[in-house]
């Protein structure tokens, strides 16, 4: 692992992975068959899947690292290889902006998941928000080779994406405590949102 990798896992990626499956794991359905899409080293999969066993989780990556906590196959990042409405839910975290658009896999997801999509992303919201998130991403991928392209979505872009698709947000969190202070002055704020997102035709979980 690289300096930068060895830094980010020691100063950021623990506590990312514990505030996110803690998070992730109140928003996921009953007992469901859970595809994570864009599900890097499996870690948060893992974990999620300790802390919810009524969970049968399963993820597709781009890029199947060496070593993964979980089985991962791989995708070609714009078709996601099962029929509709295979899953229950669908769950994607911080992967969308790495895409040049992201409602054709937000698209993909709706298709396969039969009741729900859970969807952590960013939101370009305050100032100098955009330079952040890039020096976020470059920080935080770049040591795994992972596509940069930097697309990052007002949260009026996503709710219209969100129309477009048929998506109804059930649930939007933009406060994540990814961060420990004074990191999250500067990382933290509404730079980050976790949304619970209804497919078409389905009605809303309790």
């Amino acid at each position: 692992m690289s300096v930068v990798g060895r830094l980010h896992e020691r100063t950021v990626y623990g506590r990312r992975v514990r505030v996110l499956c803690e998070a992730l794991s109140a928003l996921l359905p009953p007992d469901a068959r859970v595809l994570d899409v864009g599900c890097g080293d499996g870690r948060i999969t893992r974990q999620v899947a300790d802390v919810r066993p009524d969970l049968r989780i399963s993820g597709i990556d781009v890029k199947v690292r060496r070593g993964t906590y979980v089985p991962v196959d791989a995708f070609d990042g714009t078709t996601i290889p099962y029929e509709d409405r295979a899953f229950d839910a669908v769950m994607m975290v911080d992967v969308l902006h790495h895409t040049d658009d992201p409602s054709v896999l937000l698209r993909e997801a709706a298709r396969v998941a039969s009741g729900t999509v859970v969807l952590k992303d960013h939101t370009l919201q305050g100032r100098l928000a955009g330079p952040t998130l890039r020096f976020m991403d470059w920080f935080g991928n770049a040591p795994h080779g992972v596509a940069l392209p930097y697309t990052y979505w007002t949260r009026d872009e996503w709710q219209r994406t969100f129309d477009a698709l048929g998506l109804r947000v059930e649930t939007w969190r933009d406060s994540l405590p990814l961060y420990p202070a004074p990191a999250s002055w500067i990382f933290g704020r509404s730079l980050h949102f976790l949304a619970r997102l209804t497919t078409p035709g389905r009605r809303a979980h309790p």
